[in-house]
């Protein structure tokens, strides 16, 4: 992502400030043309932006329901997946930039924000962190609890004051305890759907989780 540099000038002191132009790096984005809907993806551990579960949902949201959509390169890397919550401030810090440029530079006024197994932790993370981030409503898939802070997907989405869609497959034992251990969050806001069958990368189930997004992104309209 570029960077620009304001000088703001007050009474007696200059102020310089740094605003973020353009998409962040490693990302990969759908224009949406006219669109006021916006999609953050955020991949999973070690993947990448175009990867099995995020590459479907990036694709069939922008051609069915016609979203700018905007696939992230989260942070990658760490031998260990407990490891990986020493990446979590940059994960924040791209979702923040990736909301800017959906904001500042396409115009999108609601913008979703999906994120699948590590990603997933992340982006709840991100949400319970970030009340005021701008956001419209959180989508998390193959979400799971173990590990704490930041982690645990179960501490921070008893803590998202937003809108939300719970996905899991069916055929994950780890998956499906998870949600279970996460169905007391369920109500008008708080949706649980699981996709029988479905391993945790969604594999040959891919039209179902692109069905259950958009049946759940068309209520938010």
């Amino acid at each position: 992502m570029n960077k620009i540099c304001v000088t703001l000038v007050f009474v007696g002191f200059f102020l310089t400030t740094i605003v973020y132009a353009g998409k962040p790096d490693g990302s990969v984005y759908l224009d949406g043309g006219d669109s006021k809907y916006g999609l953050i993806l955020a991949h999973g551990k070690g993947k990448y932006p175009t990867w099995l579960v995020v590459d479907p949902l990036r694709k069939g949201i922008h051609n069915d329901l016609g979203y700018h959509t905007i696939s992230l390169q989260m942070p990658t890397g760490y031998s260990d997946w407990k490891e990986y919550s020493d990446g979590f401030p940059d994960a924040y810090k791209t979702i923040e930039e990736a909301i800017a440029y959906l904001k500042n530079d396409k115009g999108v006024s609601k913008i979703f924000l999906f994120g699948h197994s590590m990603g997933a932790r992340m982006a709840c993370a991100f949400v319970a962190k970030h009340p005021d981030s701008g956001l419209s409503g959180l989508i998390v898939a193959g979400c799971r609890n173990n590990g704490g802070d930041p982690l645990g997907c179960d501490q921070n989405l008893k803590k998202v004051d937003l809108p939300v869609l719970d996905i899991w497959g069916g055929k994950n034992g780890k998956d499906s305890r998870a949600a279970s251990e996460r169905s007391g969050l369920v109500s008008a806001t708080y949706t649980q759907v699981k996709i029988s069958g479905a391993n945790h990368k969604f594999e040959g189930r891919e039209a179902e989780l692109l069905n259950a997004v958009k049946k759940w992104l068309k209520k938010q309209h």
